[in-house]
């Protein structure tokens, strides 16, 4: 008889994952509201504004959460909010966000709270931001307040969100603040900072809280060589993997910086050894690249976006796209790629949770299908005894993204950020079930992306 269910482990955690500036509103005090406010920065000139109204009304979509039976949730906290004056922190911030982690844990919910979250406090940028070493003292001195005001309330913590990413976008690609663009050795000093505020708050964390559980969110990518019988593409391919996803692994792990992360700094990564009690892996495409020596600033890896691979010749090399792509480019749909990095992760042997994974599908037509593909390999990952904890799904509702601006629909649930009115979207009403029935089966399939049902149980 064909498999027509796969179960995932009793207490699996289900869940979805926000960031502060992204869905609070008004967030006034960092530097993204001053990015903003700049001309040519965020597509249609968008701006954050209000968002998702959490500062006011995030119980809202925690009843939402509980409605779609989740049990986790992935949130992070505004540093600008908590301590807007160097040295100065706010009760009242404090509060609002024990009024938050309370409201989760009274519907059953578990926080994985996350302390930084790509946005910076205004004094700290106008100190150099994460080029300035200090930075290092002072997130400790942060996560040192948090952890005794909320520490009763959560011991799942992620200290930081995708450096690898924060590091890219602000010092090579400019697209995020200060907007620096092919600042290569910038950009390298950057995530070595972030890296060794990680091990410093996971000190922190744990001479405060006995049982807590430290990791980090790892954006990961799957690097392919466009021609995969050129050298020279796969050469480049490897050392994108490597400076991009493989560096951050090994400090952490091992202790040691990779070549890469190794230049023009006399630091030792031996304190970074071992700070992770767990890893996020978020994972949403995978990127084709070319030698190409004009590229330095992306390590002479020409990026080649998926749309360009849809026409009969690029670069006189015949390329089959067969999967499918998101909306705006966004990335190529390719879960086998999530497979092959969950395969290097469970060579850690420590436990993974899958921190965000999702695309941007306005008409919904798309993600129920994605959302299928991709818990297909956590669950085969789970099989080969990989001892992966959760999956939490970017996002619950649509929300600002970053340079994007509103543009892009992440949610389960559509958002309309003038009117605030939240309408579940089809792949909500399937990732309900998912979460109620513990499982992928063949008769959610059937209902939602009756054209993968070979892919995900074949006969």
């Amino acid at each position: 008889m064909p498999v027509t269910t796969h179960f995932f482990p009793k207490g699996f955690k289900w869940g979805t994952a926000t960031s502060a500036h992204q869905v609070e509103g008004h967030n006034t005090n960092n530097q993204w509201a001053l990015w903003e406010q700049q001309d040519g920065r965020i597509v249609n000139g968008d701006v954050a504004g209000r968002a998702c109204d959490w500062w006011r009304n995030c119980e809202g979509d925690f009843d939402r959460m509980l409605e779609l039976g989740l049990n986790a949730h992935r949130l992070s906290l505004e540093w600008s909010r908590i301590e807007p004056t160097q040295g100065q922190f706010d009760s009242a911030a404090l509060d609002r966000y024990r009024a938050m982690l309370l409201g989760l844990r009274h519907r059953g919910i578990e926080p994985m709270v996350t302390l930084h979250h790509f946005t910076n406090p205004i004094w700290l940028a106008e100190q150099g931001g994460w080029e300035n070493e200090a930075v290092i003292a002072w997130f400790a001195r942060y996560v040192r307040v948090v952890v005794d005001t909320l520490g009763d309330l959560c011991d799942l913590w992620c200290t930081i969100n995708e450096p690898n990413v924060y590091a890219v976008l602000a010092y090579v690609a400019g697209a995020h603040p200060p907007g620096i663009q092919g600042a290569m050795p910038r950009s390298l000093a950057v995530l070595r900072h972030m890296l060794m505020a990680h091990a410093a708050a996971y000190q922190v964390l744990h001479e405060r809280q006995v049982l807590a559980r430290v990791g980090l969110a790892h954006h990961m990518r799957y690097f392919s060589p466009l021609r995969p019988n050129n050298p020279l593409d796969a050469l480049v391919a490897n050392f994108q993997d490597q400076v991009f996803n493989q560096s951050v692994i090994t400090a952490l792990t091992k202790g040691q910086w990779s070549l890469a992360l190794r230049q023009g700094t006399s630091q030792s990564a031996r304190g970074l050894r071992g700070t992770l009690d767990w890893i996020g892996l978020n994972y949403y495409t995978r990127q084709f690249t070319m030698f190409d020596i004009s590229s330095r600033a992306t390590l002479f890896g020409r990026v080649i976006e998926p749309a360009m691979l849809r026409e009969a010749e690029i670069f006189g090399y015949r390329n089959p796209l067969q999967t499918e792509i998101s909306d705006f480019n966004y990335g190529e749909i390719y879960p086998d790629g999530l497979w092959k990095l969950l395969q290097r992760l469970g060579r850690l042997e420590i436990p993974i949770y899958i921190a965000e994974n999702g695309l941007p599908d306005a008409d919904d037509d798309q993600r129920p299908a994605f959302l299928m593909q991709h818990l297909k390999p956590i669950w085969l990952g789970i099989q080969f005894c990989y001892d992966i904890m959760g999956y939490y799904h970017w996002s619950l509702t649509d929300n600002f993204e970053w340079s994007e601006g509103w543009r892009m629909k992440f949610g389960l649930y559509e958002l309309d950020p003038a009117t605030q009115q939240r309408i579940l979207r089809p792949s909500g009403r399937l990732f309900a079930d998912i979460v109620k029935s513990n499982s992928l089966n063949r008769a959610q399939a059937e209902k939602f992306a009756p054209h993968i049902l070979p892919r995900l149980f074949p006969v």
